[in-house]
């Protein structure tokens, strides 16, 4: 079974108290997440050059999955602001936008983002990723899933995580399945991805079956 281990203290869960967990800013540090072969963290200052070079070296493989940028997405002074609205969302419990960097190593390799978190009755939320075009088929994306959902159900308590992909996007439909995420749906021109609106296959998984899974998965090691 995959290693992995948090910076965050791993505390229990209480199913009861789910939706109502409440995070102080003042007990939190941001979260450091580490597999097997990667490190999982938001971005700081110094890590600007890095993220830049990413989404410029990746700029076409990534279009076509995300929303038309502009010139500025590519600059210093954007990220300066970014990595602080993305720190400020977190400890607003409104979103966790993590980087990929192999471990012992510095350069942005991926991004993985929890979006749109709803606490409440929903406790919900949606995530998203990308790898860069040369580290993909090595099952990099897979085993940042697989860590990070740990995160979102024993740290953030949540429910349910929510994954849509477009139908051509045979890839990332397969690692969903293997993450243990089940079809639920189809979306016709669901989101606006480089400039055209584009259909999208709905999938989620729950915390009762990622549970089981684990289980399951433990038993047999």
């Amino acid at each position: 079974m995959q290693k992995s281990d948090t910076k965050l203290s791993d505390t229990r869960r209480s199913d009861t108290k789910r939706s109502d967990s409440k995070h102080s800013d003042s007990k939190r540090s941001t979260p450091v997440l580490h597999s097997d072969r990667l490190t999982l963290r938001l971005a700081n200052e110094e890590d600007l050059l890095s993220v830049i070079n990413f989404y410029k070296n990746n700029e076409l493989h990534l279009a076509r999955s995300g929303p038309l940028r502009t010139a500025s997405f590519y600059t210093i002074r954007h990220w300066e602001k970014q990595i602080i609205l993305d720190r400020e969302d977190f400890f607003a419990n409104r979103s966790l936008r993590l980087f990929l960097f192999e471990r012992d190593k510095n350069d942005v390799i991926g991004s993985l983002n929890f979006n749109a978190i709803l606490r409440g009755a929903a406790n919900f939320c949606y995530i998203g990723y990308g790898i860069s075009a040369a580290k993909q088929g090595q099952g990099l994306m897979l085993e940042a899933v697989s860590r990070a959902l740990v995160f979102a159900f024993e740290e953030l308590k949540l429910h349910r995580v929510m994954a849509n992909y477009m139908p051509t996007n045979k890839r990332s439909g397969a690692l969903l399945a293997k993450a243990g995420f089940i079809e639920e749906g189809f979306a016709k021109d669901y989101l606006c991805l480089d400039g055209i609106w584009r259909d999208h296959v709905m999938t989620a998984l729950n915390y009762e079956r990622w549970s089981n899974l684990r289980n399951q998965s433990s038993s047999k090691t």
